[in-house]
């Protein structure tokens, strides 16, 4: 199963860049997009449709913000439209689909940059959604978590971790959380198979920023411990230009022909 995760800092404004010519010369099972920013009746859905995804949408209550969708060719067992929680729901964060004995979730964290009430939010929902998570974890052990953390875990993670020590996205209480997170049993798949790369899924619209790659790696593949060995790869994609953020990809493999999504 080969699945990309893509914050598209809107839908339409990435087909219009090229995204639906990009993902025809590919052959993803599934497409994790988040900050979709619209509503699926708006999206002109015919380039997913030719290429064979059917999707399902949360998108936020809010015109123009947030929201996930997902696009497969594997069709899911059962979907989930957020997590339970309003507050976080009505803003289209999470997004989940099963398939047989996998459960992917597509996240879109919240981002702290614009002010201390929305850094309070952020972490709130650090809180809630690593108990959401365990939750899930007794019925559904095999966990792939993709999407926008908006957290860079380690100074290898962003190209100045000495200036922006105090930045959102960098700070102690989210690296923090990042080490509980991972300690508690979830895996980082590209930094599982490359523990010492430096890759960037985020750059800044300043100009120059992602010429000189001067980046920060805030979206993950991340997966339970009950998949860490099928994990084939885990890579970022930064030629793939249809926002500020570029997709992470990922590969997962059955193991003795035992196909973890029939």
């Amino acid at each position: 199963m080969q699945l990309i995760s893509y914050n598209l800092n809107g839908i339409r404004s990435a087909l219009r860049k090229g995204l639906a010519d990009w993902l025809a010369q590919h052959a993803f099972d599934i497409l994790c997009f988040q900050e979709i920013k619209a509503t699926a009746d708006v999206v002109d859905l015919a380039p997913f449709e030719r290429l064979g995804y059917a999707y399902h949408w949360h998108a936020a209550e809010k015109k123009g913000y947030s929201g996930v969708a997902t696009f497969s060719r594997i069709a899911p067992t059962n979907v989930v439209l957020g997590c339970g929680l309003a507050r976080y729901d009505c803003e289209g964060r999470i997004l989940r689909t099963d398939f047989g004995n996998l459960t992917l979730l597509n996240c879109y964290f919240p981002s702290g940059t614009t002010g201390e009430v929305r850094q309070g939010v952020k972490m709130e929902f650090l809180r809630d959604f690593y108990q959401y998570v365990q939750d899930l974890r007794q019925t559904r052990p095999n966990l792939v978590i993709v999407g926008d953390y908006n957290i860079a875990h380690s100074a290898i993670d962003l190209y100045d971790p000495v200036r922006n020590k105090y930045t959102t996205g960098f700070l102690p209480d989210e690296r923090a959380w990042m080490d509980r997170w991972f300690a508690s049993g979830m895996t980082d798949a590209f930094r599982h198979k490359h523990p010492s790369d430096r890759a960037y899924s985020w750059w800044s619209y300043h100009p120059g920023m992602r010429t000189a790659n001067k980046g920060w790696r805030i979206d993950y593949a991340c997966v339970t411990e009950t998949l860490r060995d099928r994990i084939v790869d885990c890579r970022m994609l930064p030629d793939a230009i249809h926002a500020d953020h570029c997709p992470v990809w990922l590969s997962i493999s059955d193991r003795a022909n035992e196909s973890i999504i029939s």
